[in-house]
């Protein structure tokens, strides 16, 4: 079970990724953009920005991803309950936001 240190070195991980803080959590942009967050709604919590097809499949594979509230989940903003998700999920999850944030110069340089 990842803890969210492991979510931070795992989202740092990608690159050219910036830790910022937004509302008063971290969050994880490339080209500065939002792709993941943690710590909400509470320190067991982290999110990952996804499309909504995307949320789906993730949701279908571990109940440790559920949609945000109201319009942000619905837009494929996804909460990871970290003590319920294994390691390898989560960073394909985070691959994935990071992937549909990157810009396209990234994207081509990287293979993720």
């Amino acid at each position: 079970m990842p803890t969210p240190d492991d979510f931070r070195r795992i989202a740092l991980a990608l690159p050219e990724t910036e830790e910022r803080s937004h509302m008063g959590h971290p969050d994880f942009r490339v080209g500065g953009k939002v792709f993941a967050t943690l710590g909400y709604p509470n320190v067991e919590w982290g999110m990952v920005r996804l499309m909504p097809e995307q949320q789906a499949d993730f949701m279908a594979l571990s109940p440790a991803f559920e949609p945000a509230p109201g319009a942000w989940g619905r837009g494929g903003n996804t909460l990871v309950k970290l003590a319920e998700i294994e390691a390898e999920v989560l960073e394909t999850a985070l691959a994935a936001a990071w992937r549909e944030r990157a810009p396209k110069r990234l994207l081509a340089a990287h293979r993720l």
